[in-house]
C-alpha cells in the first residue's frame, strides 16, 4: 500500500512556493511531484484518481445489488404478505416492496461501494485531472505514514484550496 498527499494550489506562483518551502523543510524531493500547466500530468504518474475508483465500485455494484433488492423486497413482501398500500392488490403491494427493495440496494452500492465518499467531499471530489484542466496546480507526496503526516503539518499553513491524503493498494 502507498501513501499520497495531494495538496490542490490555485495559480503557479502558490504551487512553486509550496514546493519550495517543502524542498527547504528537508522533505526528500524524490517524493513530491508538481504537476500542471509547464510540469508533470497526472497521467505521467500512472495512478488512479480514487474517486474514480470509488465512482466504478458504486456503478459495479449498483449492477447487482439493485435487482437482488427488487427480488427481497418482492419475497419478503409474498412472505409476510404485508399491505403497504390497502387500497392495492397482492401483486401490485408485492411489487411496491421490490421497488422499495431496489432503493434499499441503490443506497447500499452509494454507501458500502464507496460513492459515498464521493458524494459528501463535494467540492473536493473533482477528480484530479478535472483540477488540471481547470487550471490549478497539484502537490504529489508520496511515503510511509509518518512521511505523510510530516508533510500535512507542513502544508497545513500553507494558502491551500484542498489536502487530501489517501491510500491507494498495489
Amino acid at each position: 500500500m502507498k501513501n499520497y498527499l495531494v495538496a490542490t494550489l490555485g495559480d503557479r506562483l502558490q504551487a512553486e512556493a509550496v514546493y519550495t518551502q517543502l524542498e527547504k523543510d528537508g522533505f526528500p524531493m524524490e517524493k513530491v511531484a508538481l504537476l500542471g500547466r509547464g510540469y508533470k500530468q497526472w497521467s505521467e504518474l500512472g495512478l488512479t484518481d480514487p474517486f474514480q475508483v470509488a465512482r466504478r465500485q458504486m456503478q459495479r455494484m449498483l449492477i447487482w445489488l439493485v435487482p437482488f433488492g427488487f427480488f427481497a423486497g418482492f419475497t419478503f413482501n409474498q412472505a409476510t404478505q404485508i399491505d403497504i398500500l390497502p387500497m392495492l392488490d397482492r401483486l401490485n403491494n408485492s411489487l411496491l416492496g421490490g421497488i422499495f427493495g431496489a432503493i434499499a440496494g441503490a443506497l447500499g452500492s452509494l454507501t458500502v461501494g464507496g460513492g459515498l465518499q464521493v458524494v459528501i467531499t463535494g467540492k473536493s471530489g473533482i477528480p484530479f485531472e478535472k483540477r488540471l484542466q481547470r487550471g490549478k496546480y497539484l502537490i504529489l507526496i508520496q511515503g510511509s505514514d509518518s512521511e505523510i503526516r510530516r508533510a500535512e503539518r507542513l502544508l497545513k499553513v500553507q494558502p491551500l484550496e484542498t489536502l487530501q491524503s489517501y491510500t491507494l493498494d498495489e
